[in-house]
Protein backbone atom coordinates (compact mmCIF):
# COMPACT_ATOMS: atom_id res chain seq x y z
CA UNK A 1 0.00 0.00 0.00
CA UNK A 2 1.07 3.25 -0.77
CA UNK A 3 0.03 7.33 0.22
CA UNK A 4 -0.12 9.58 -3.15
CA UNK A 5 -0.62 13.47 -3.74
CA UNK A 6 -2.53 14.00 -6.20
CA UNK A 7 -1.74 15.95 -9.31
CA UNK A 8 -4.19 14.71 -12.14
CA UNK A 9 -7.21 14.55 -11.73
CA UNK A 10 -8.62 12.24 -13.72
CA UNK A 11 -12.43 11.26 -14.41
CA UNK A 12 -11.23 7.39 -13.61
CA UNK A 13 -9.69 8.53 -10.57
CA UNK A 14 -12.78 10.36 -9.25
CA UNK A 15 -15.06 7.48 -10.34
CA UNK A 16 -12.77 4.80 -8.67
CA UNK A 17 -13.11 7.59 -5.39
CA UNK A 18 -16.84 8.42 -5.70
CA UNK A 19 -17.05 4.41 -5.38
CA UNK A 20 -14.59 4.50 -1.94
CA UNK A 21 -17.06 6.92 -0.39
CA UNK A 22 -20.11 5.64 -1.33
CA UNK A 23 -19.13 2.33 0.14
CA UNK A 24 -17.77 4.18 3.29
CA UNK A 25 -20.67 5.84 3.80
CA UNK A 26 -23.23 3.22 3.67
CA UNK A 27 -20.99 1.61 6.43
CA UNK A 28 -20.66 4.30 8.71
CA UNK A 29 -23.55 6.94 8.12
CA UNK A 30 -26.27 5.19 8.96
CA UNK A 31 -28.34 7.64 9.89
CA UNK A 32 -28.77 8.77 6.35
CA UNK A 33 -31.11 6.91 3.97
CA UNK A 34 -30.56 5.74 0.68
CA UNK A 35 -32.32 8.43 -1.15
CA UNK A 36 -29.83 11.11 1.13
CA UNK A 37 -26.91 9.09 0.07
CA UNK A 38 -27.63 9.29 -3.22
CA UNK A 39 -28.56 13.49 -3.36
CA UNK A 40 -25.38 13.68 -1.29
CA UNK A 41 -23.50 11.35 -4.01
CA UNK A 42 -24.17 14.58 -6.57
CA UNK A 43 -21.95 17.21 -5.02
CA UNK A 44 -18.52 14.89 -4.36
CA UNK A 45 -17.01 14.53 -7.60
CA UNK A 46 -17.10 18.60 -7.74
CA UNK A 47 -15.42 18.55 -3.98
CA UNK A 48 -13.29 15.93 -4.78
CA UNK A 49 -12.21 18.08 -8.09
CA UNK A 50 -11.75 20.99 -5.90
CA UNK A 51 -10.10 20.23 -2.65
CA UNK A 52 -6.79 21.30 -2.78
CA UNK A 53 -4.78 18.41 -1.60
CA UNK A 54 -6.07 15.25 -2.28
CA UNK A 55 -4.49 12.55 -0.99
CA UNK A 56 -5.26 8.50 -1.43
CA UNK A 57 -4.05 5.28 -0.66
CA UNK A 58 -3.51 2.47 -3.29
CA UNK A 59 -3.34 -1.04 -2.63
CA UNK A 60 -1.50 -3.57 -4.10
CA UNK A 61 -3.13 -3.80 -7.46
CA UNK A 62 -2.99 0.33 -7.17
CA UNK A 63 -6.66 1.13 -6.50
CA UNK A 64 -7.29 3.91 -4.29
CA UNK A 65 -9.38 2.01 -1.19
CA UNK A 66 -8.86 5.14 1.39
CA UNK A 67 -8.55 9.13 0.56
CA UNK A 68 -8.49 12.22 2.42
CA UNK A 69 -9.10 16.11 1.54
CA UNK A 70 -7.70 18.96 3.21
CA UNK A 71 -8.24 22.58 2.82
CA UNK A 72 -5.18 25.16 4.34
CA UNK A 73 -5.18 23.19 7.86
CA UNK A 74 -8.58 21.67 8.29
CA UNK A 75 -9.39 18.09 7.42
CA UNK A 76 -12.56 18.33 4.25
CA UNK A 77 -13.22 14.67 3.72
CA UNK A 78 -11.55 10.93 4.75
CA UNK A 79 -13.13 8.01 3.64
CA UNK A 80 -12.30 4.48 3.77
CA UNK A 81 -13.69 1.45 1.76
CA UNK A 82 -15.34 -0.81 4.12
CA UNK A 83 -13.56 -3.81 3.57
CA UNK A 84 -10.36 -1.87 4.49
CA UNK A 85 -11.52 -0.25 7.80
CA UNK A 86 -9.43 -1.27 11.29
CA UNK A 87 -6.39 -1.77 9.79
CA UNK A 88 -4.90 1.59 10.16
CA UNK A 89 -5.57 3.40 7.12
CA UNK A 90 -7.40 6.09 8.55
CA UNK A 91 -4.46 6.78 11.19
CA UNK A 92 -2.15 6.15 8.21
CA UNK A 93 -3.67 9.23 6.18
CA UNK A 94 -4.69 11.48 9.26
CA UNK A 95 -1.04 11.58 10.44
CA UNK A 96 0.46 12.34 7.29
CA UNK A 97 -2.02 15.21 7.03
CA UNK A 98 -0.97 16.54 10.35
CA UNK A 99 2.87 16.02 9.61
CA UNK A 100 2.56 17.65 5.75
CA UNK A 101 -0.26 19.89 5.69
CA UNK A 102 -0.47 20.99 9.56
CA UNK A 103 -4.17 19.74 9.94
CA UNK A 104 -5.76 20.59 12.98
CA UNK A 105 -8.94 20.77 12.68
CA UNK A 106 -12.16 19.08 11.61
CA UNK A 107 -15.89 18.21 11.41
CA UNK A 108 -17.59 14.98 12.16
CA UNK A 109 -20.99 14.07 12.19
CA UNK A 110 -22.12 13.32 15.25
CA UNK A 111 -24.21 11.00 14.24
CA UNK A 112 -21.17 8.54 13.26
CA UNK A 113 -19.46 7.32 16.52
CA UNK A 114 -17.13 5.77 15.02
CA UNK A 115 -15.66 8.25 13.26
CA UNK A 116 -15.83 10.67 16.30
CA UNK A 117 -13.98 8.49 18.84
CA UNK A 118 -11.22 7.93 15.68
CA UNK A 119 -10.44 11.66 15.89
CA UNK A 120 -10.86 12.01 19.85
CA UNK A 121 -8.26 8.87 19.95
CA UNK A 122 -5.96 10.79 17.51
CA UNK A 123 -6.08 13.76 19.98
CA UNK A 124 -8.81 16.06 18.55
CA UNK A 125 -11.28 17.86 20.91
CA UNK A 126 -14.63 19.26 20.20
CA UNK A 127 -14.97 22.64 20.92
CA UNK A 128 -18.03 23.52 19.16
CA UNK A 129 -21.77 21.88 18.34
CA UNK A 130 -24.12 22.18 15.79
CA UNK A 131 -28.19 21.22 15.33
CA UNK A 132 -27.80 21.15 11.69
CA UNK A 133 -25.15 20.37 8.98
CA UNK A 134 -23.61 22.68 6.79
CA UNK A 135 -26.73 22.06 4.22
CA UNK A 136 -29.60 22.94 6.98
CA UNK A 137 -30.09 19.05 7.46
CA UNK A 138 -30.89 17.74 10.93
CA UNK A 139 -27.79 16.02 11.36
CA UNK A 140 -25.87 17.23 14.57
CA UNK A 141 -21.84 18.36 13.29
CA UNK A 142 -19.17 18.40 16.14
CA UNK A 143 -16.18 20.71 15.62
CA UNK A 144 -13.23 19.42 16.81
CA UNK A 145 -8.97 20.73 16.76
CA UNK A 146 -6.14 18.95 17.30
CA UNK A 147 -4.83 19.08 21.28
CA UNK A 148 -1.38 18.65 21.04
Amino acid sequence: MKIIKIKDRTSTLINELLEVWEDSVKATHLFLSSEEIENIKKYVPQALKEVSHLIVIENENNVPIAFMGIENTKLEMLFIRNSERGKGLGKQLLNYGIENYNVNELAVNEQNPNAKGFYEYMGFKTYKRTELDEQGNPYPILYMKLER
